[in-house]
């Protein structure tokens, strides 16, 4: 499984009716389902995510997410 494949599932499992081929994902959340992003990815990978993080760049794709956690890790 790749990365993206283990954020995809993770947050599917916390927030089913958010479409995650979403070109423009950040637009499908309310800040509840931005806040549960963090959070879920801050406790599945050990890393400190604020609400700082929370950006439509870092939000906009699967894509954007995995790198933002990359960036985490390092």
């Amino acid at each position: 499984m790749t990365e993206k494949e283990h954020i995809r599932e993770l947050l599917e499992d916390v927030l089913p009716l958010v479409d995650f081929d979403s070109d423009f994902l950040f637009s499908e959340l309310d800040s509840l389902g931005v806040t549960t992003i963090l959070m879920v990815l801050s406790d599945a990978y050990g890393i400190r995510l604020e609400a700082t993080d929370a950006t439509p760049r870092n939000l906009k794709s699967l894509d954007s997410l995995e790198a933002l956690v990359e960036s985490k890790l390092r």
